[in-house]
């Protein structure tokens, strides 16, 4: 069982956890819960409470006794006994099922509509009739007070079968071209059908008329939505007497007074999706719209948002247990949700256990969902090498990141950095000796950064403490206690640097508002001894005094600034005589360089005759090289020009040739002579 908890509203999921096969023994399901724990927490509330491959749609009967499920594949209908907590009987169909109603308190009465225009009706026993109406079918509702079945589809016309007469009775002609829901009140018996022009007819089915049309296409449209296409009906509920819920096909939810055409509230469920279906909830005054990927309970007085439920897979049909907080819903997966919610209700009478398991589960909480999952950003998969991983089923996209299962972000994390666990370690510890540290004793230590700073902000908290004034004003927070400023004193890059042109033209500044700080003190200190009436008399200043003063600060302030730059420039001229006189007491000495075996020294008339030839231009140097016979220039067969470069050599690259070809020439000598010497040993003749 999980639990995801939304605005502390706690949702319990009964259908999660692993499923096991029909075909396994009691024996081999034993083995698997001892060794696997999933199968073994597991809350399988209704025996196979599940379809083939997907369910379509699911009900309650009017007793709370039996849950009826559609689905496929093949298509088939199973009814479930909450008594026994288990499946009752199945039936399989000859075409897949667009929706169905009960019509009898029990499941002795059902009236299936199929999507090949085909009405099947069972009794307790099994298949009893079937009839077809003339178009395809998308919806039907039941009037008790006539026995009146009212089928809307690919049509204009409203089809009624009579169950009492067994015969069609005279259609219903509305002013759409197609209807998709309908919907009958049960207080006073009004017929609403929802059209996909984006309107809801309201007829009266005593006198067969049109009582009144509801543009709810033009009215979902807010400033805020943004809309395609045409919002077209798609879910349509009535409430009491006066209230209807509306749906559209863009994701918008209408509340309706019956007597007004204007709606009461708007409410966007933001995902662009239809409208599956709308339930109301008495207790707490609630709606509970779905579309296929959300659920949303909201308050249908202020349009406040409660919870939202928001499956692994899409949704097809939500049914509400009566009188409970249970919730049924039938997805596009085998399995169908059971959610239980205490704040809705009480658990349903057949699975009163289930108060007493949330009770105990509040007092011991456990992992929620998750718990088991990791929210990590974009950056954090490139710092763990696992962007390859976005849109696999490893990463489930939400908001500006991803959730991946806690196993996996720890297994690559630690292959990533293999030593975080021990550096984890350290750090414990030394959080550890520091607390212990901080047990004892404490010194007045200055920091190691700003430690003139320190004891200036020191001696001003001191004197403060001890002056008097600190009563009739409001004591500030002190920079060396507050936890903003602490990096102030610990990093070494905010050392302030005194000896700095910057430091040095503030400091004056400083310096007098320092001082203006303290004889402010010593006068309220004198003032304070003095009688009550002479106070007010010396606590004011004319304002002729006010204004000499401030000239009077303002013109020492100045002084002060230019007293130190014309230090500063004194300081930069002494530096720059220094260096001259440095430069002046320096002898140069010659310096000798040794040219490599193999390089030409070649004179400065070279490098400025080679000066000479580079400021010349293009034309001319390539005239000059055509003349040494180092460039050629000749036309090509495609009246283009060819160039043709030869490169001069040096004396010394020609003299290492020369040497190279006299090498070669002696040791062909060689080897011409030792040849004739073996020749004549062969033969036998003596050496001379």
């Amino acid at each position: 069982m999980q639990v995801s908890s939304l605005n502390e509203v706690k949702i319990y999921s009964l259908s999660c956890g692993k499923s096991l096969p029909e075909w396994l023994s009691d024996r081999k399901k034993r083995a698997l819960q001892k060794k696997d724990v999933d199968v073994r927490r597991r809350i399988e509330l209704i025996q196979d409470f599940e379809m083939p491959t997907v369910c379509t749609t699911i009900k309650v009967s009017k007793d709370g006794q039996y849950i009826l499920a559609t689905g496929t594949y093949k298509p088939r209908v199973r009814c479930y006994d909450t008594y026994q907590l288990s499946l009752k009987f199945e039936r399989c169909l000859d075409s897949e099922v667009v929706t169905f109603e009960i019509l009898s308190d029990d499941y002795s009465k059902i009236v299936f509509l199929h999507n090949d225009r085909y009405i099947e009706f069972h009794s307790q026993s099994g298949f009893y009739y079937k009839t077809r109406i003339p178009k395809f079918g998308r919806d039907f509702s039941y009037h008790y007070p006539s026995c009146d079945l009212y089928f809307v589809g690919a049509s204009s016309e409203v089809y009624r079968l009579n169950l009492e007469q067994g015969r069609y009775l005279n259609p219903l002609q509305t002013d759409a071209a197609e209807n998709n829901v309908c919907d009958i009140n049960s207080m006073h018996g009004l017929f609403a059908t929802g059209t996909i022009e984006g309107r809801v007819e309201c007829w009266d089915p005593r006198t067969r008329r049109r009582v009144g049309v509801l543009d709810c296409a033009l009215s979902s449209v807010t400033a805020d939505s943004e809309i395609s296409s045409l919002p077209t009906i798609s879910a349509l509920k009535f409430h009491g007497a006066l209230t209807m819920a509306v749906g559209t096909s863009t994701g918008q939810v209408l509340l309706y007074d019956l007597r007004s055409d204007k709606p009461l509230l708007v409410k966007d469920h933001q995902y662009g999706l239809p409208i599956k279906s709308v339930h109301f909830q008495d207790s707490l005054d609630l709606v509970l719209s779905a579309d296929s990927r959300i659920i949303k309970m909201w308050n249908k007085n202020s349009g406040k948002i409660f919870t939202s439920l928001e499956p692994e897979h899409d949704l097809n049909d939500v049914c509400l247990y009566p009188n409970s907080g249970m919730l049924l819903t039938a997805n596009e997966t085998p399995k169908m949700g059971i959610y239980y919610i205490p704040v809705l209700g009480p658990a349903p009478r057949w699975c009163s256990f289930l108060d007493n398991l949330t009770e105990e589960l509040e007092e011991n909480p456990e992992s929620t969902v998750y718990d088991d999952y990791k929210f990590v950003t974009k950056k954090d998969l490139e710092n763990l090498g696992l962007t390859h991983l976005i849109g696999s089923p490893f990463l489930r996209a939400y908001m500006h990141g991803f959730f991946m299962d806690i196993r996996l972000y720890h297994k690559v994390k630690l292959m990533v950095n293999p030593f975080a666990y021990e550096e984890y370690r350290k750090d414990r510890i030394r959080q550890k000796i520091e607390e212990t540290r901080a047990q004892r004793v404490q010194l007045k230590k200055l920091p190691k950064v700003n430690k003139e700073l320190a004891l200036k902000l020191i001696e001003e908290e001191e004197e403060k403490q001890k002056s008097t004034w600190k009563k009739k004003v409001k004591s500030l927070p002190n920079i060396l206690t507050d936890d903003r400023f602490k990096v102030m004193f610990e990093n070494p890059d905010f050392q302030v640097d005194e000896e700095s042109e910057e430091f040095r033209l503030l400091n004056p500044l400083v310096s007098k508002i320092s001082e203006k700080r303290k004889k402010k003190l010593r006068l309220l200190e004198q003032q304070e001894l003095r009688e009550k009436e002479e106070e007010e008399e010396l606590e004011g200043k004319p304002s002729d005094a006010e204004s000499s003063e401030s000239s009077d600060d303002e013109k020492d302030w100045v002084d002060e600034v230019r007293k130190q730059r014309r230090l500063l420039r004194q300081e930069e001229k002494a530096q720059r005589q220094e260096r001259l006189r440095e430069d002046r007491q320096t002898v140069l000495q010659p310096q000798f360089y040794e040219i490599k075996a193999g390089e030409e020294f070649r004179s400065f008339r070279d490098s400025a005759a080679k000066q000479r030839l580079m400021n010349k231009t293009l034309e001319d140097r390539l005239k000059l090289e055509a003349k040494n016979g180092t460039l050629s220039v000749s036309d090509t067969t495609v009246g283009s020009k060819q160039l043709t470069f030869t490169l001069k050599r040096s004396e010394q690259q020609k003299k290492q040739q020369e040497a190279e070809k006299l090498h070669r020439q002696e040791r062909k000598k060689l080897r011409r002579s030792a040849g004739h010497l073996r020749s004549r040993h062969r033969r036998g003749r003596p050496f001379h």
